[in-house]
């Protein structure tokens, strides 16, 4: 059978999969970054896992992949196919197509995870048919995916999308970007968990728990989620106002509260509207599947390119 190697690259764990050309997931398995042991140890274990994938298509299916996708964080130079920085994994300019590439004996496509997530729930996702949309994880981080026509947006030097970086409250909480009050500093599932935690003394206390509590009507909690509320609705109306989008999708540890987060922020949304069309905001479809189904679409793609990069040798 036909198949393709999909790995999604997180900062601490790696997901992988054998998809088929229908999109079937042949094959799922996890393992570990083992970033403890430094960025060449990540690199390595990158490439073994993908030749061990290699070597169980060929047992099981006859023949090796026709090609593989890669879904890594940080910056992304995916017309060069270099994992330009990640900071959670330490690395720097990796050559990572290249070297898997070589590896495999197979052509490589790299790409950005929140794109690379972006675009399988655009296609085959919550997103699915609409030609114009704007995905949203809503994490450790933000970040967001611009999708046109099946296709994501990277932008002329990558940084497309990247929405947790807007100011929503000038003079704010300091970024790690040097900048203050960015979305993803009042926003994330991170801040929200750091916000809660603090208003009710826990620090175990998380995202989650904060959710729990606001549908429980607990008074702080709420005033915690609604404070996330808007500023999140700030930062999309920018987001729709520039890129006039069908569907929000938003996804990430956030969205698992359900409508406890959705009721508020269409609500939120459809406030600061004056002018724009309001598009659907919709949670997520494919959950932490998405990363891996969206490097096997992005490693089909490649196989129907005639111009994809030679393989090393």
């Amino acid at each position: 059978m036909r198949h393709v190697i999909a790995l999604d690259v997180g900062g601490t764990g790696m997901k992988a999969a054998l998809v088929a050309a229908d999109g079937a997931l042949l094959h799922q398995a996890r393992r570990a970054t083992g970033r403890e042991r430094g960025p060449d140890a990540v690199v390595e274990n990158i490439l073994g896992f993908a030749a061990e994938l290699r070597a169980l298509g060929v047992e099981r299916f006859g023949e090796p992949a026709a090609a593989a996708g890669v879904a890594v964080p940080g910056i992304v130079d995916e017309e060069r196919g270099v994992a330009a920085y990640a900071a959670n994994l330490g690395w720097r300019d990796v050559p990572l197509r290249d070297l898997l590439a070589k590896r495999l004996g197979s052509p490589v496509a790299l790409g950005h995870d929140v794109r690379t997530g972006g675009l399988a729930e655009g296609r085959i996702g919550a997103g699915r048919g609409a030609d114009r949309f704007f995905f949203v994880p809503l994490g450790t981080g933000i970040a967001g995916a611009i999708g046109i026509d099946g296709r994501v947006e990277a932008g002329a030097h990558g940084f497309a999308g990247e929405i947790g970086h807007i100011v929503v409250r000038p003079g704010g909480i300091p970024c790690p970007c040097g900048q203050r009050g960015c979305l993803e500093r009042l926003a994330s599932a991170s801040a929200v968990s750091q916000a809660w935690a603090e208003a009710c003394g826990d620090p175990r206390a998380d995202a989650a728990d904060c959710a729990k509590a606001v549908e429980s009507g607990d008074a702080r909690a709420q005033a915690v989620w609604q404070e996330a509320v808007d500023a999140l609705a700030d930062g999309l109306v920018t987001a729709l106002t520039l890129l006039d989008p069908r569907t929000l999708i938003i996804g990430g540890g956030l969205a698992e509260a359900g409508e406890t987060l959705f009721a508020p922020l269409r609500e939120a949304v459809r406030r600061r509207v004056t002018f724009q069309k309001l598009p659907s905001i919709v949670p997520a479809a494919l959950g932490d599947t998405a990363g891996c189904l969206g490097a096997g679409l992005l490693a089909w793609d490649l196989l129907n390119t005639s111009n994809f990069p030679e393989v090393a040798t």
